[in-house]
């Protein structure tokens, strides 16, 4: 029984402002799904990782993982769940024998292997969906619509979610026959069916790099401590 691991890295990276697609963005001469596709594999608990690319770059991407003999790269889609829905399907003919599956950023490319093995231990123990997570560290404070604040929000239940998120196949399979619309979380189309989610830690260097001064922290301390790990 294996586990396949999901990309989705069709998106165009606007925010960050590189002129090309956000996955494929250097850090220190590696890109950002080289190093989150690297990351997963070297965890030792995933076997496969499907990776759905910009339609029309599907050979470069292909290219870009030419040294990682178990990455698949599939067309993507124009959002990320239709992305994640064209690597679901190329699950069977990938990993046919796989039970667990997770949905990771490449933006996320420092994802330490403990978080990995993680989640990936917390399904393979029965849970139907899990999401690494932090605390919240900033004071939380609802406005209304006029932007004044209505109340400060109890930050001790929350949590901010990072990647991967880890799933039973056929729970993730049943979320996205059933999702109509646009998604950002892929937990949360679990929830939409009532199904539970759980949670295991996460790590400061799973940031996701969104934007130019996230890239910065990448290039000055998370690659140099990848590197010489």
């Amino acid at each position: 029984m294996s586990v396949v691991a999901l990309v989705p890295a069709a998106g165009r990276g606007v925010r960050l402002g590189a002129g090309m697609p956000k996955a494929l963005v250097p850090v220190s001469g590696e890109s950002l799904l080289l190093r989150a596709v690297r990351g997963l594999l070297a965890s030792g608990r995933v076997e496969h990782v499907v990776v759905a690319a910009p339609a029309e770059q599907v050979e470069v991407v292909s290219a870009e993982l030419a040294s990682l003999p178990c990455a698949h790269v599939v067309p993507g889609g124009a959002e990320r769940t239709d992305s994640v829905r064209r690597a679901l399907d190329a699950v069977d003919e990938v990993a046919p024998d796989a039970r667990v599956v997770l949905v990771h950023d490449a933006a996320r490319a420092f994802t330490p292997a403990s978080v990995i093995r993680d989640v990936v231990s917390a399904v393979e123990q029965g849970a139907p969906a899990v999401v690494p997570v932090l605390p919240v560290a900033d004071t939380i404070k609802e406005v209304d619509a006029s932007g004044a604040v209505v109340s400060t929000v109890d930050r001790s239940r929350l949590r901010a979610v990072q990647t991967p998120q880890g799933f039973a196949l056929d729970v993730l399979r049943e979320a996205y026959a059933a999702a109509g619309d646009i998604a950002t979380d892929d937990a949360g189309l679990v929830e939409r069916l009532g199904g539970e989610v759980r949670t295991v830690a996460g790590h400061p260097h799973a940031l996701k790099i969104t934007t130019a001064f996230d890239l910065a922290i990448a290039e000055s301390v998370l690659a140099l401590a990848g590197d010489s790990a």
